[in-house]
């Protein structure tokens, strides 16, 4: 029993730095340009997009939640993000449109959640299908074009090697670990996904908390959907549906536990960077899309039955 316990905790502390030393290690071994600081910055590059909705996810499911829309609210802030851009041409109202868009998503499904009692992933579900089919009816399936403008947002490099996505995303993880580390909203995040029960006997409002929570992630699916259309720069109607699993995969891969209270947005930075460098690893070997998908939902229950192993441990401590 002791071992099991010592290995536990073990794993709760160490686990996931021992995952990506050894994911750096065959990477290094599959590829001999992998450890060039070109490959290391590239790699962060295509991990910019899904890490920013992770720092949104992490939030919602320390909180007990979880936001199965974000795909397609990333897909829907690119897409109208693009049609603002082509009519007026302003990049600023660019990145405020998809923001917005997004924490109105964002609020959208905390009222449903806190108003209505429904369950999460329900309320986000229901969401996916609005998005999906206000998108299809925005652009008539057809990508937008036309949208140079807002190139530099994703292939503009600062100090000529650090690309703008890349400080976005490490932007977003400071400020959003020091949000939930020192701030009430933070406090409140833990405490609801610990005992929501106890958290509102203190007092707490957790009703408007949770909309705060689902707005804020919201607003920063939005605006990795504008950082999304920097990259692409085009709308594309069939992209961004499925960055919330990657998205989840990467928070539950990084430590946090679905079961609600524990977990950092840090953690799910490393976690992001483990499943890119999976994905590196896995098409320099030439595997099918399909394979990588297996792959991607072994490691979710693989993390998740971790969690709850490792949880019950505590408790029997």
């Amino acid at each position: 029993m002791k071992e099991k316990k010592s290995a536990a905790q073990f794993y709760r502390k160490y686990g996931i730095m021992v995952i990506l030393l050894v994911l750096f290690i065959v990477s290094a071994i599959v590829n001999h340009n992998f450890l060039k600081p070109k490959n290391l910055i590239n790699i962060l590059t295509q991990i910019s997009v899904v890490t920013i909705i992770a720092c949104g996810e992490e939030m919602l499911i320390v909180s007990g939640l979880i936001d199965l829309s974000a795909g397609l609210i990333c897909t829907g802030a690119m897409c109208f993000s693009a049609g603002i851009l082509l009519k007026t041409g302003s990049v600023t109202l660019t990145i405020l449109t998809g923001t917005i868009f997004g924490a109105a998503c964002g609020w959208v499904n905390g009222f449903l959640v806190t108003h209505f009692k429904l369950q999460s992933f329900i309320a986000t579900l229901a969401m996916t299908n609005v998005v999906k089919g206000a998108v299809q009816l925005y652009t008539n399936g057809q990508s937008i074009g036309g949208v140079d403008k807002i190139e530099p947002l994703g292939h503009f490099k600062v100090a000529g090697w650090v690309p703008v996505p890349v400080i976005i995303m490490l932007a977003c993880v400071f400020l959003i670990d020091m949000m939930m580390r020192h701030t009430d909203l933070g406090l409140q995040i833990y405490a609801i996904g610990g005992n929501e029960k106890a958290t509102i006997a203190s007092g707490i409002n957790t009703r408007r908390s949770k909309r705060i929570i689902f707005t804020l992630a919201s607003a920063l699916t939005g605006l990795a959907g504008v950082v999304l259309l920097g990259r692409l720069v085009s709308g594309m109607p069939s992209v961004g549906s499925g960055y919330e699993f990657d998205a989840i995969t990467a928070v539950v891969v990084g430590g946090t536990s679905f079961l609600g209270g524990i977990g950092t947005v840090t953690g799910a930075l490393v976690g992001s960077i483990i499943v890119g460098l999976i994905n590196n690893i896995l098409n320099l070997l030439h595997v099918s899309t399909q394979i990588q998908l297996i792959v991607k939902g072994i490691l979710i229950a693989g993390a998740v039955i971790v969690d709850t192993m490792t949880k019950e441990d505590r408790k029997s401590m």
